[in-house]
């Protein structure tokens, strides 16, 4: 990829600007706020200019063009694939690097698309940019990442470098262990469907003063959205699905962060789910009220009053987690979470019917490992093991299905083990796949280790290996 042009140090972004009048600048007004981040951290001048230098500069372009190519991704508006991407640069490079160093380059729409909630509960609409524009978008969080970041909160773990959703758990845990045993769950209503563009941009010009960078971001708000071939106008919200969007989101929500910090409360923040961890619930009725009050009057968000909640943590979920009643708390799969596993798994299921089994158990695999990679820190056990012999379960149903008549039924169970009078007697039960498959004679033709042998994961055996190897 022929990324050309200057390569300019960006002083602008590596250390503090020294030109006159730049402190009376940086004074901020009553309306913007908590402060940008705690009296005593060193942070990144705000008076940071020539980013766009550092944007378009190779070495950034290039990480920027392979993590694109990794996260792979569907076509935008234009139809242009990310495998197309790298002989499209070729031609084109040279003419966008001036757009966007001249500040004239306009982001194409971005291709609407609806995807169901968690649950089923809903639907959640994402914005898929362009793959260049993706490449642009992410080009930007690159730069603007390191000067946002370390003037972060240290409660906030959502899409951050070396933070994680498990971190925030852990944290979560020992709050409640700590007597804080009250949780202020807060959900805010379609946060990112919802975001002020003028809020957001206050915040994000805090810290950079490069006209050209804020242009960019301001057109990427507000690119037109197309669903049905029809392009409507956005004037608020940073649809999820650019690289640039959980950035944003942590830029303009940690006002929230430094206002919680101020107050002394002990919270947790991933993205847009936030819980605050109070000693009562009248403290936490309080503090809920208040924080609702200061996110609308400060940040122009609502909270959803009714997914939010004064509760008491082991009754609640957080990304995912669960924990039990305990003094000393231990973390638990949500039951949300596994009903969620399963409606997945489900799928698989219903695609396999004409399918051979280990093909099935070879597709779920990957799923399954990667929800157990996520669930590593879960402390409950037996919730994995009713996971494990629910699937065992679904696979005998399934082989079932697929034995069809009451002869074939009769002659494989035989095959594996079970008596002929009982063989045909379970083969003309006239019971249903999922009756039998729960019965003895189909343990018996298909047990344990029959699933073993087709690689069919273990979520308890897996968990224990994650466990013991961490």
């Amino acid at each position: 990829m022929n990324f050309e042009g200057r390569q300019d140090a960006v002083e602008g972004a590596e250390k503090p600007s020294t030109a006159k009048g730049s402190r009376r600048r940086n004074l901020r007004r009553p309306e913007d706020g908590a402060p940008a981040c705690p009296a005593g951290r060193d942070l990144p001048d705000p008076q940071t200019t020539g980013l766009m230098e550092a944007v378009v500069e190779r070495e950034n372009m290039v990480t920027a063009l392979r993590r694109v190519e990794a996260n792979k991704g569907a076509a935008g508006v234009d139809e242009m694939t990310v495998h197309a991407l790298r002989a499209h640069l070729k031609e084109q490079w040279p003419g966008i690097r001036e757009q966007l160093l001249a500040g004239t380059y306009w982001p194409q729409p971005v291709r609407g698309v609806e995807i169901p909630k968690p649950g089923g509960k809903g639907r959640r609409q994402l914005g898929i940019p362009t793959v260049v524009d993706r490449l642009i978008q992410q080009a930007v969080h690159q730069v603007l990442q390191p000067i946002f970041d370390g003037g972060f909160s240290e409660s906030s773990y959502g899409f951050r470098p070396g933070r994680s959703a498990q971190q925030a758990v852990v944290k979560a845990r020992e709050y409640v262990a700590s007597g804080r045993r009250w949780v202020v769950d807060l959900d805010l209503e379609k946060f990112f469907d919802r975001v002020n563009h003028d809020v957001l941009m206050a915040r994000v010009a805090r810290k950079v003063r490069d006209k050209r960078v804020l242009k960019l971001i301001g057109r990427y708000l507000q690119a037109g959205l197309m669903r049905e071939g029809v392009v409507r106008a956005r004037t608020e919200g940073t649809p999820q699905g650019g690289p640039l969007s959980p950035l944003l989101s942590n830029i303009l929500l940690d006002d929230l962060d430094k206002e919680l910090e101020q107050r002394g409360h002990a919270f947790c923040r991933y993205a847009d789910d936030c819980n605050i961890y109070v000693r009562s619930q009248r403290a936490g009725e309080r503090v809920k009220g208040s924080v609702t009050r200061y996110l609308w009057g400060r940040l122009k968000l609502t909270v959803n009053q009714e997914k939010s909640a004064v509760e008491r943590p082991w009754k609640r979920k957080f990304l995912g987690y669960s924990m039990t009643w305990h003094r000393k708390p231990r973390l638990t799969v949500a039951a949300a979470s596994v009903a969620r596993l399963k409606a997945k798994v489900r799928e698989f299921f219903r695609e396999g019917r004409g399918r051979s089994l280990g093909r099935v158990i070879g597709q779920i695999g990957p799923v399954l490992r990667g929800w157990v990679n996520y669930f590593r820190l879960a402390e409950v056990r037996g919730v994995l093991e009713d996971l494990d012999k629910w699937l065992r379960h679904k696979l005998r149903a399934l082989v079932w299905r697929q034995w069809k008549r009451n002869y074939a039924r009769a002659r494989n169970l035989m095959k594996r083990g079970v008596e002929q009078v009982r063989a045909w007697l379970a083969a003309t039960n006239g019971r249903g796949p999922w009756w039998n498959a729960g019965a003895s004679h189909m343990n018996t033709a298909l047990p344990k280790r029959f699933f073993d042998a087709l690689g069919l994961v273990s979520l308890l055996q897996e968990l224990r290996r994650l466990q013991t190897t961490a």
